[in-house]
């Protein structure tokens, strides 16, 4: 008997534009990370204590995901990889580490500002920065916090086993002005979770206290 096909298994990622460029630069994950740590934070907009400002909202809550990812290029050097035998995860980890970096055109126009005695510079960013984690988590986020631990290297010294951990705070639309695409892209996140939840709430009450029953 044929045996039933696996599904395949889409991979997560971090995904960077630096706008107005659409052009994206796309670092996917070779092990999804095994576990995400995600932490909420409500943002109240009451006075504690409060009684009419009990359940009042500012806006969304403060979002916090920490993952693990892993990268071993021994695959690629199996193979004869070029890029791999050259320079082992280098280019993996540039790719990310350059994340928390303004890009060096900024930094050399405000350079060039500052010896001409010009008051104004052009302020630096970070990248547009997305956290992909399947079709219903596409989210806008700023890296909080990297480390890197090279676990094995080649010849050369080229890292070839890394884990990488990264600490992202979700940007929502309270963070970021309605013209800006992370505006959007959160909104429509929260109206999948929104779906999700229908889903999980139906007849839950029902489970809880009994057929029927009713607390309002």
């Amino acid at each position: 008997m044929p045996t039933p096909a696996s599904p395949k298994l889409l991979k997560g990622a971090i995904v960077a534009y630096r706008l107005p460029e659409t052009t994206p630069t796309v670092i996917v994950f070779q092990y999804n990370p095994a576990t995400l740590q995600r932490s909420l934070e409500a943002q109240a907009a009451g006075e504690e204590g409060a009684a009419d400002e009990a359940y009042r909202l500012a806006g969304a809550p403060v979002e916090t995901i920490k993952a693990e990812i892993e990268l071993d290029a021994a695959d690629q050097l199996e193979t004869g990889d070029a890029a791999a035998t050259e320079n082992g995860l280098l280019p993996q980890l540039a790719a990310l580490e350059l994340l928390l970096y303004p890009a060096t055109a900024t930094v050399i126009a405000n350079t060039a500002l500052a010896l001409a005695g010009t008051i104004e510079i052009v302020p630096a960013s970070a990248p547009f920065t997305l956290f992909v984690y399947g079709r219903k988590r596409v989210l806008p986020v700023r890296i909080t916090e990297y480390s890197a631990t090279e676990e094995a290297h080649d010849p050369d010294l080229n890292p070839i086993q890394a884990k990488v951990s990264l600490g992202l705070r979700v940007l929502s639309y309270s963070d970021l002005p309605r013209t800006h695409p992370g505006y959007h892209l959160f909104l429509a996140h929260q109206v999948t979770k929104e779906a999700m939840a229908t889903i999980a709430r139906v007849n839950a009450l029902d489970a809880v206290i009994g057929d029927n029953a009713r607390i309002l």
